[in-house]
């Protein structure tokens, strides 16, 4: 044999490897309260094939511990924090560099999934022919500020952003909860993803309007079928979290708290009179329980208990009117803080974000849990 030739080398098949069919991308930044729960109601989605990934964005508590104990689930820390970007961003798209699906879920680490939820929003996306559908989860209220401001906000926020609105194409409404965004990987790259909003506070709006700028559809609807959440814990995340935010959700935040302490006035009155029988004509009776009929429908649409909406009324309008002023004046002043960084912004211009400037650590904040038990 001539030991010239080359020896023959034995061909096998390369096993094919089955890719997921939704890949999960979970930001987590001092998570170690809620993440659990978040974790098991994820892994225990079935009928759909997923891999999670768990973005522990600096956390000084034990997310990354908590998020290690569940078999599959892969951990991994984002770059560091970029100029201009925020720690959520950051971590997003840290996530979808990783990721393997066509499909991506990003969904916050305090939200808990219900079973076979994966499996049917993926099926609504196709069928609903969207690139980007978003739930607002069901929202989960415990300490008495919770129960008295989120239904008065997100009855606000559906009076803002009303879904069947935000899913017609032309409507020029465009929104989207962070908290729960699913899109196809296509799309969301030839947008330019999470790195092209990376500046934004709301990036899911934003991102929202990427997609419908480039004549995406979105898919936009309450999901209490599918996820819910506890956005915060108590007094202090929920002041922060808002004051944040809502100034760049409204657009007229004066406006809109003067109207909120007129409702809160107004009910009150009606019910003092009604109490004292100043009102005993029939007709005032019933003028008056009407406008309380009124103010409670406004807040219904939030979906919350019906004992939680007649703690809004009583209670959460005044509070809410703070918050909006308060957010107002932050951004006014130029910074906002949350999870122990402060972000300088620019001033809010009607209903568009506004400009993030930089990013910097809070001295003696950024080693604190920011989410923690009552």
């Amino acid at each position: 044999m001539d030991s010239s030739l080359p020896a023959a080398r034995l061909q096998f098949p390369m096993p094919e490897v089955s890719l997921p069919e939704v890949s999960i991308i979970v930001p987590a930044r001092n998570e170690e309260a809620s993440l659990g729960d978040c974790l098991k109601s994820l892994t225990a989605q079935t009928g759909i094939s997923f891999e999670i990934i768990v973005v522990d964005d600096g956390s000084s508590d034990r997310t990354r511990q908590v998020a290690q104990t569940f078999a599959g689930v892969r951990v991994i820390s984002p770059e560091p924090l970029r100029a201009n970007w925020t720690g959520k961003n950051n971590a997003l798209v840290a996530g979808a560099k990783e990721a393997h699906a066509k499909w991506l879920l990003f969904t916050d680490a305090d939200t808990v999934h219900l079973p076979g939820s994966l499996a049917r929003a993926l099926a609504e996306a196709k069928n609903e022919r969207v690139e980007l559908l978003s739930y607002s989860p069901e929202q989960v209220v415990v300490t008495f500020a919770e129960r008295a401001v989120m239904p008065v906000i997100f009855a606000e926020l559906a009076g803002q952003y009303p879904p069947h609105k935000v899913r017609e194409q032309n409507s020029g409404i465009v929104a989207a909860n962070g908290q729960y965004i699913l899109v196809r990987r296509a799309a969301y790259d030839a947008v330019g993803g999470h790195a092209a909003v990376a500046t934004e506070i709301l990036e899911d709006v934003a991102l929202a309007r990427l997609f419908s700028n480039a004549g995406q559809r979105v898919h936009f609807r309450y999901g209490g079928d599918a996820v819910r959440t506890r956005m915060y814990r108590n007094w202090s995340q929920l002041r922060e979290g808002w004051t944040k935010n809502l100034a760049l959700l409204f657009p007229q935040p004066e406006r809109l708290a003067l109207q909120s302490l007129f409702l809160w006035f107004v009910a009150w009155v009606t019910l003092g009179v009604a109490v004292s029988g100043a009102g005993s004509h029939h007709m005032l009776r019933m003028g008056f329980a009407a406008f309380w009929l009124l103010v409670y429908l406004r807040i219904r649409v939030a979906h919350f208990a019906t004992e939680n909406n007649l703690i809004a009324i009583a209670f959460g309008l005044p509070m809410f009117a703070h918050l909006l002023l308060r957010s107002r004046r932050a951004h006014a002043n130029g910074q906002v803080s949350w999870k122990g960084r402060a972000y300088s912004v620019g001033r809010p211009s009607g209903s568009r974000p506004a400009e993030m400037k930089a990013a910097v650590l809070i001295p003696g904040v950024e080693n604190q849990k920011l989410r923690t038990e009552n």
